[in-house]
């Protein structure tokens, strides 16, 4: 008997993989037809996006994979979809406010920047969700580069990187700084990441699906980020507080994964590897990760909110 279930579970197998590769070769043949037919959304570089975002004192929102895909009423790994969630994700998305820079990933045309990786990735995500990604945005705007926070790990040419960084803290070079971050993201800590900041102050959010404590986050962030740069790590909430802090007459960044990045490059890393007391939910998530007792890193903690 337990030969022809593992007959049965082999062949259910293969026919399930079948099924997945005709699939995909069905949505990529669609995504070639839509190309042609569809002009691809002006991105700018990584530097440009920085070197704007930190000279003309731009908030920002920036968008991903797992935005779209909130966008288009599915779940990803730390964050459960919602009606609520995917409408605030796309009126940012179609948002075109003077000093508000939207990101996209600069991943319409040419990928062959990226690793062999991230391009494949990125090319299967496209052949299923271009025209989402397309019936959101604004024809002939121009958009910031979402890449700006992944700078290191997915390019190829990493010889710009060290560059990039240092664009990057010419952000908050010499102001007050409120982090709004998952519980276990501890952001700067173990790196140099913000020593040029005049202070840190710190909002811990959940680790996963923070925007059911949206409402509260948000009040938060408004009562403690007053003469404040307000930087957000919060996942597909990020996206949407930034926007909605600007409207409240903050400035806020959505800066997502930039201290694991940072924490990469400073390796020389050539993988994904977990870093030590930080959540990293691209290499072993949460595991093992405990309290962090810091006296610096303690003081600076303002609220939590979990």
């Amino acid at each position: 008997m337990s030969r022809i279930k593992t007959f049965l579970l082999f062949f259910w197998n293969r026919f399930a993989d079948l099924r997945i590769s005709l699939r995909q070769k069905r949505l990529l043949r669609r995504d070639v037809r839509y190309v042609r037919r569809h002009a691809p959304p002006q991105v700018l570089s990584i530097d440009e996006t920085l070197e704007r975002v930190a000279q003309e004192k731009l908030s920002v929102s920036r968008f991903g994979d797992g935005e779209i895909k909130l966008v288009a009423g599915r779940d990803i790994s730390f964050q459960k979809q919602s009606a609520a969630l995917s409408e605030a994700l796309s009126e940012v998305l179609h948002s075109d406010d003077e000093g508000f820079l939207v990101c996209l990933p600069d991943i319409f045309d040419d990928r062959s920047y990226l690793m062999d990786t991230p391009a494949a990735h990125w090319k299967k995500h496209l052949a299923e969700f271009r025209p989402v990604w397309y019936d959101r945005l604004r024809p002939g705007k121009v958009y910031g580069n979402a890449f700006m926070s992944r700078c290191y790990m997915q390019l190829r040419d990493k010889s710009t990187c060290a560059g990039s960084f240092r664009r990057m803290k010419q952000i908050w070079d010499g102001q007050d700084v409120l982090l709004v971050e998952g519980e276990k993201s501890r952001l700067g800590i173990g790196n140099d990441l913000f020593d040029n900041a005049r202070s840190i102050r710190r909002i811990l959010g959940p680790v996963e699906n923070a925007f059911v404590r949206y409402d509260e986050l948000f009040e938060a962030a408004k009562k403690h980020g007053k003469d404040k740069l307000i930087l957000l790590a919060l996942g597909p909430t990020a996206s949407v507080m930034s926007y909605a802090l600007f409207r409240e007459g903050f400035r806020a960044i959505d800066l997502g994964h930039a201290d694991v990045e940072y924490e990469w490059f400073l390796r020389g890393a050539t993988t994904r590897i977990p870093i030590q007391n930080k959540f990293v939910n691209e290499a072993g998530a949460g595991a093992g990760v405990g309290a962090l007792e810091d006296e610096t890193y303690q003081r600076q903690i303002l609220e939590i909110i979990v």
